[in-house]
């Protein structure tokens, strides 16, 4: 991802190379005597620290208006604390204030820069979490996400339907199993990858055809879950039976031929505590179960 941005890096280096250049020359070298430590640490430190700040924003995000601007805002900033640091090693002529006004350049549109990149960061936040709600709900771990299809995983899940019957105790809620049918035969005829292809493609497909109270999970495998807050239970059957129906009859290929995609499923109410329900679930999708679907009654 740093080579995306490597004109934003090479410029700032650059800049900092002549900031020292211009202190070298125009200035005269401190005795070590008159070093100022706690000033060097905390000015030379908030440099550095800008500096990771800027490296690690340019390592995670792509090349943007957003990205530009809070790139460009820090690396002022790390500017600004290397000038003002510069000023522990070197004596400038009182009559040149051009060191004065460097700092304070620097420093004032680093900070007015990175608050517009802030300004339209909150507006893509914005926009994410729309995009996001039907995979973290509530709220947001990076580390509940399953790598392949970036839905959230089974303990998330848990946690969800826990929450959920603490929020609202007296409300029904529903939560859907769906499983892939003969999986197995789709990784050992086309390989893992396309077979991740296919749990990537149904993960999209399901998240379409929710609403955006609801939560998408990968449970297990080829299993995928569903919690329906305040939802009847006749009423998640019929989200299952739809979102089989879409499934049954999505377009996915596989070095172009047709890959048929069909799922079974399980619903119940989650009436008691996450293990439980999930385990209900798992036990209706058992390979015995002689149904297309099952539906559970709360117990």
């Amino acid at each position: 991802m740093l080579r995306l941005h490597r004109p934003l890096l090479t410029g700032a280096i650059i800049a900092l190379l002549l900031c020292l250049i211009a202190y070298a020359s125009k200035g005269t070298l401190k005795p070590m005597q008159r070093w100022q430590w706690m000033d060097i640490i905390g000015e030379g430190g908030t440099a550095i620290m800008a500096g990771v700040w800027l490296l690690m924003l340019l390592s995670s995000r792509p090349r943007g208006l957003v990205t530009t601007l809070l790139a460009s805002g820090l690396a002022a900033i790390m500017l600004g604390e290397w000038a003002d640091c510069l000023d522990e090693f070197f004596v400038i002529p009182k009559e040149q204030t051009w060191d004065n006004f460097l700092e304070a350049a620097f420093m004032l549109g680093g900070m007015l820069t990175l608050t517009a990149g802030m300004y339209y960061w909150r507006q893509e936040q914005f926009r994410l979490n729309e995009h996001l709600q039907k995979r973290e709900r509530l709220f947001r771990n990076h580390r509940a996400f399953d790598r392949i299809t970036q839905l959230a995983t089974a303990d998330y899940l848990r946690e969800q339907i826990t929450l959920e019957q603490h929020r609202k105790p007296d409300a029904s809620c529903a939560v859907a199993l769906l499983d892939i049918d003969d999986f197995h035969l789709i990784n050992r005829r086309f390989g893992q990858e396309q077979g991740d292809a296919v749990l990537q493609a149904v993960g999209h497909m399901l998240l379409l055809n929710l609403r955006n109270e609801d939560l998408l999970c990968r449970y297990a495998g080829d299993r995928f879950a569903i919690l329906m807050p305040e939802t009847s239970l006749a009423s998640a059957e019929s989200c299952a039976q739809h979102l089989c129906f879409m499934l049954a009859h999505m377009q996915h290929r596989a070095s172009g031929e047709l890959i048929k995609i069909s799922m079974r499923h399980a619903c119940t109410t989650a009436d008691t505590c996450a293990d439980a329900v999930l385990a209900r679930l798992n036990l209706a999708l058992e390979p015995l179960a002689t149904s297309e679907h099952t539906t559970l009654a709360a117990a």
